[in-house]
């Protein structure tokens, strides 16, 4: 008996330890656990996966929606929304287009069943009645809609297949019909669309041949595998023209994108291909700023990631045409942003997010694309920064004039430390955002926070307080935190594995293990249950399904997967003159590490490293100590190299290990006579009052009573329980009567003869490439000092969301150089919706002043030859 026993004991497979384990999931050498689910790497080549996603078990009856008119929020107010609770109807009542809806109530305990077939319906007579008494549709808040711009009504909203992209509801299908002409638009669907292949079994088995590949080996099976599988995908995202293209789902070479990608691990995987994909990203020897928001450039400005990826190729590959190259592009590129987007006061760059390009997701709804230029955004200008440090590194090797970028990029960063820095909360805000007066978002914003560690905007001891301080989730590190509430997971509520791929290499860099151990969790979890490499997925659930758009292999959620190896575990830092190695191996990756068949400029690399910690004890090179573990790049042929770890947890640092979190929706501000007031928010604590852009008060209250003689711009936000504040309220400008005086433009110049209607005055003024290039506005003042200056403007040159049409003009007073005035695309041929352009502080003289709006070098679009907008007047405020 005692035999059988032993002889039963022997069989019983050993028992793993986990790499990591949290209430979500556990993480062990050779598979990945959470729940009833279970990835395991069979071996290096073949992964199987029995992930199910919980999607459709949890689709809620309670639908909420809104409908719109030519793909715009135009219906009824923020935080307002339509709402059902669906039983067994398969129909709803018509509702009568811009009707208030009671407020929506708590979800019900039950779920709606698959592919559930439903049928919205509405009134539009509101707005079909207008168009034919008006000639426009009076929205809300007092926008109109053209009856010759009109395009179609939509339904938008947050389940799926409803989507709140409102840009793109065409695109999704989610046009409403009225097939009998009553006026009642419907528009059938399949609620929780259910796929039997996304919970089906699967299995991943390597195919393609990677002899000439490096090849990686490990004490953790489930690394190896992902390692390949992503090596796998990478050779299937090179296209016949040798370029990368972005995901299995979409085609084409993206500037960030590519960029990130690149930074990462294609610069050395793929040296050749990366620098035809990037030159794919080039015209008239400048950056391509990729199509987006409001006609991209200006508005989105995060194309000098292009300078990260270049600088990184010539770092791995030393070829001094393609430094030359690079040089004379990202040279011309900075200096048309050095024009365009400085900010004076601060001396950051305007512009997006870099790669949060959808509006909505990661600003508060009232923020129009003209909102969006004014605000200064942290992960931006850390790509502003390093691009001039580069610039200036590159204008060194190559004998040029390099203090000037130098200079610039320590303002920038000065910038950033001065404007962002949030000491209470231990790192960087998101962005400074506002109108006349900016206020800083306090919000964590987890690319740029990675950015700064690594390009060295912060300093040590931020750098220990952002990695320990930031919250992470479960299941990753949020793009954002706190999430913005109804909006459903893309940027906003989501994860994106090549963002935590930085944010581990930010952790490598402060020796932080706990975080880096989550990080890495994070990613193998992911890639493991999927089989893929996913762009990203939703952050309270863990699950791909469920974020507004989404693709399976992903060019830079792969590049951060094959990082993991070279830059964390083997500590791989490419330089000009050679590779630093410096490995950062938490205690849970034990044993030994094996890189081979590393190609490095002319040499073959074997690398090994045994042990864990984040020092070296030894590195050898041939058996020889390799001096500063700095290996010149002048090296040739086949070598070793083996780094002895010390074997030493680095565990002191903290984790900010957080549960998922909201913040509050934000307040709207109204002005009621001597008193701005706003409706309660629920669960709010409190409220937070700005007046010209710093804090004036922190009250209970729902009103405040002001000044009436006095010119002043106000927000408001609320603050949770937790301590958490939302966006402010959309800024709103008090005023006396008389401050504000209209100077109608088509009085200076020829007014256009084209069809577009809500125009002021006796006019508009047509500016383009060819049309009123320069247009001098004379006016008189009465008294010398600051005006606030900004145009009224169409341009239907483009959708909100994409193309690459903003019109873009430069200010002038009295001689004097202003700024740049940008025209952001408002709805393709929608010409006669107005909006406003940014607004400057222009000091005037009393008596006599002369303005010009002239089209200057530097205002070329990423177009070229579309640069145009209608002008309707200019509009002084004085205060």
């Amino acid at each position: 008996m005692a035999l059988f026993l032993a002889l039963l004991l022997a069989c019983q497979p050993e028992k793993q330890e986990p790499i990591y384990q949290s209430g979500a999931f556990t993480l062990y050498p050779d598979k990945v656990v959470q729940g009833d689910n279970q990835a395991v790497a069979l071996t290096p080549t073949h992964l199987t996966s029995n992930y199910k996603s919980p999607a459709s078990e949890s689709y809620s009856r309670l639908v909420t929606f809104k409908f719109s008119i030519n793909e715009k929020d135009n219906e009824l107010p923020a935080g307002k929304d339509h709402w059902l609770v669906i039983g067994e109807e398969h129909e709803s009542p018509v509702i009568r287009f811009g009707e208030m809806p009671e407020a929506v109530p708590e979800a019900p305990g039950t779920f709606l069943p698959v592919n559930y077939e439903y049928t919205f319906r509405v009134d539009m007579s509101p707005v079909l009645d207008q168009f034919e008494e008006k000639g426009y549709y009076e929205a809300y808040d007092g926008s109109r809609v053209a009856k010759a711009d009109f395009k179609g009504f939509y339904i938008a909203g947050g389940s799926e297949p409803l989507t709140w992209d409102f840009v793109n509801l065409e695109n999704q299908g989610l046009k409403l019909e009225d097939p009998d002409g009553d006026k009642i638009y419907n528009i059938t669907l399949q609620l929780n669309p259910y796929n039997e292949e996304d919970y089906q079994d699967k299995e991943w088995k390597l195919t393609a041949d990677l002899s000439t590949r490096p090849q990686y080996r490990s004490d953790q099976p489930i690394v190896d595998a992902l390692f390949n599988l992503s090596l796998e995908e990478a050779l299937l995202n090179i296209e016949s023209d040798s370029t990368l293209r972005t995901g299995a789902k979409w085609g084409g070479v993206w500037t960030r994108d590519i960029s990130y990608s690149i930074f990462l691990a294609f610069a050395y995987h793929e040296p050749e291909v990366a620098k035809i994909s990037l030159m794919k990203k080039v015209k008239r020897d400048r950056i391509i700023q990729d199509t987006g928001s409001g006609g991209a450039w200006p508005v989105s400005s995060d194309r000098t990631t292009w300078a990260l990826a270049a600088w990184e190729i010539y770092k791995t590959t030393g070829d001094m045409a393609w430094l030359r190259k690079a040089y004379t592009i990202i040279k011309n590129t900075l200096e048309d942003d050095f024009k365009v987007l400085k900010s004076p006061q601060t001396s950051m760059y305007r512009g997006e997010s870099s790669f949060l390009d959808w509006r909505e997701q990661t600003y508060p709804k009232w923020m129009s694309n003209m909102d969006i230029y004014v605000s200064e955004n942290l992960g931006t200008n850390v790509v502003h920064y390093q691009a001039h440090r580069i610039l200036a590194e590159m204008a060194q090797i190559l004998g040029e004039p390099h203090e000037v970028y130098t200079q610039r990029a320590e303002e920038i960063k000065k910038g950033i430390n001065e404007h962002l820095w949030m000491a209470d909360k231990g790192y960087y805000g998101q962005f400074l955002y506002g109108r006349q007066y900016l206020n800083l978002s306090t919000r964590f914003e987890a690319l740029g926070e990675a950015l700064s560690i690594l390009f060295g905007v912060a300093d040590e001891d931020k750098v220990q307080s952002i990695i320990s301080k930031s919250p992470v989730t479960d299941f990753g590190v949020t793009c954002i935190y706190p999430q913005i509430p109804g909006i459903p997971p893309y940027h906003n509520d989501g994860i994106w594995p090549f963002v935590q791929s930085y944010w581990n290499l930010a952790a490598a860099k402060a020796g932080n293990e706990q975080v880096l151990n989550h990080g890495l969790a994070a990613i193998y979890r992911a890639g493991g249950l999927f089989l893929t490499n996913y762009e990203n997925f939703v952050a309270g659930t863990g699950d791909f399904l469920g974020t507004e758009i989404n693709s399976h292999r992903m060019l830079w959620s792969m590049a951060g997967n094959l990082a993991m190896v070279h830059r964390v575990f083997m500590g791989m830092a490419f330089e000009p003159e050679g590779v630093r190695f410096s490995p950062v191996i938490p205690s849970t990756y034990p044993g030994t590490k094996s890189l081979s068949n590393f190609r490095y400029r002319d040499a073959i690399l074997n690398i090994t490293v045994e042990g864990f910690g984040n020092r070296a004890e030894s590195i050898m090179l041939d058996g020889e100590p390799l001096p500063d573990a700095f290996l010149p790049a002048d090296i040739s042929g086949e070598h070793a190299i083996h780094i002895a770890m010390n074997n030493q947890p680095f565990n002191s640092g903290a984790i900010n290990l957080v549960d998922n979190h909201f913040s509050l929706p934000n307040p709207q501000l109204k002005q009621d006579g001597s008193a701005l007031k706003w409706e309660p928010i629920s669960g709010a604590t409190a409220y937070l009052i700005y007046k010209n852009g710093a804090l004036l008060e922190k009250t209970t209250a729902t009103q405040l009573e002001i000044s009436a003689g006095e010119v002043a711009e106000y927000k408001v936000s609320a603050v949770d329980d937790k301590d958490w504040e939302s966006f402010t309220s959309e800024p709103l400008r008090t005023m006396p009567e008389g401050v504000v005086r209209i100077v109608e433009i088509e009085k200076f110049t020829g007014a256009s003869s084209l069809p577009y209607t809500n125009y002021s005055g006796s006019g508009f003024v047509e500016i383009s490439n060819v049309k009123n290039r320069s247009i001098e506005i004379i006016l008189d003042v009465d008294v010398t000092g600051d005006y606030l200056i900004d145009f009224r403007y169409s341009n239907g040159s483009g959708p909100w969301n994409t193309d690459n049409k903003c019109a873009i003009r430069d200010l002038f007073a009295n001689g004097q150089r202003i700024g740049s005035l940008v025209f952001p695309q408002r709805g393709t041929d929608e010409w006669s919706d107005w909006g406003y352009s940014n607004a400057y502080a222009v000091q005037l003289k009393k008596g006599k002043n002369t303005l010009r709006l002239s089209f200057e070098d530097w205002d070329v679009n990423m177009n070229v030859d579309v640069n145009r907008a209608m002008l309707d007047y200019m509009r002084m405020v004085v205060f």
